[in-house]
């Protein structure tokens, strides 16, 4: 009866809360009883991506879905940003929530994060799962491209016409074009309501001055579950490998046709690894 009840939960069905942290306040939105699952969205996205993993975990886990800094209904950004800084956020609202520990869960910026937390907070990591990111510093294609397309979108005071599709064709890839319209509407929603002054602050920390966290990763002791997308074209395979070969221990997994979002675009497979790799591991 609970299973069925939580497959019809909508985003306003969750709980709300916001936590002061390091970087403003967080609107934290959360369901469920039982351990903790905390989930960190990518770059432009808000908490809403997660709708399809709360509805499924929430029966038996407490899920947590973080609005980040400057992201959905969270305060906005006045300045930039370290990932220290946003893995001490991750620690606030679990000071903020009672939680003592978590699996974590974050795809993109929100996967980079989870490996920040790991190494720096592991009393408080179970597991965590790390979607379509990367340990490395930006190349000189990211360093270039994200921040004009920042700029370009605080002169137009938003996302428009032909930004939009740019903006898209970077988290999706030719089979979600073809064949998931739920999720491009999903990602022109977020987009739509983003805070230019915010995504600049944002773009910039994240893309062009992210740092090499490959030494750091190093030091996870946590159980790793790291996700790559075989049709990303932010992050390729390699890249994403390449963070799953530092981190000890860790698992590799490469979804088919799937792009950069995996959780958005392809839901019950990314749930379905969840279960596994949370089964092997607990």
């Amino acid at each position: 009866m609970r299973e069925a009840v939580m497959a019809l939960l909508e985003y306003h069905d969750l709980q709300v809360q916001d936590i002061p942290t390091c970087l403003g306040r967080l609107r934290v939105r959360s369901v469920g009883e039982g351990p903790a699952m905390v989930f960190w969205s990518s770059l432009l996205m808000d908490a809403r991506m997660w709708m399809a993993q709360a509805r499924h975990f929430s029966p038996r886990y407490r899920v947590v879905l973080i609005n980040p800094p400057g992201h959905g209904d969270s305060e906005a950004l006045s300045r930039g940003f370290t990932f220290a800084e946003c893995a001490q956020c991750v620690s606030e609202v679990l000071d903020g929530l009672g939680i003592e520990r978590c699996t974590f869960v974050g795809n993109s910026w929100g996967g980079m994060i989870g490996g920040t937390f790991a190494a720096m907070h592991p009393t408080r990591v179970e597991a965590a799962v790390l979607m379509n990111c990367t340990a490395s510093p930006a190349g000189l294609r990211h360093r270039l491209e994200f921040p004009l397309l920042a700029l370009v979108i605080r002169l137009l005071g938003g996302f428009r016409l032909g930004m939009v599709g740019t903006a898209t064709r970077a988290f999706v890839g030719p089979t979600t074009e073809r064949e998931r319209p739920e999720a491009i509407a999903r990602i022109h929603q977020a987009l739509a309501v983003c805070d230019v002054d915010s995504i600049a602050w944002a773009v910039d920390s994240v893309v062009p001055k992210r740092p090499d966290q490959r030494a750091l990763l190093a030091a996870i002791r946590a159980p790793v579950l790291v996700v790559a997308g075989e049709e990303d074209r932010t992050f390729a395979v390699v890249e994403t490998r390449a963070m799953a070969q530092v981190i000890p221990g860790a698992e590799f997994v490469v979804m088919a046709r799937t792009a950069h979002l995996a959780a958005l675009e392809n839901p019950e497979e990314v749930n379905g690894l969840i279960e596994g790799f949370l089964g092997r591991v607990r």
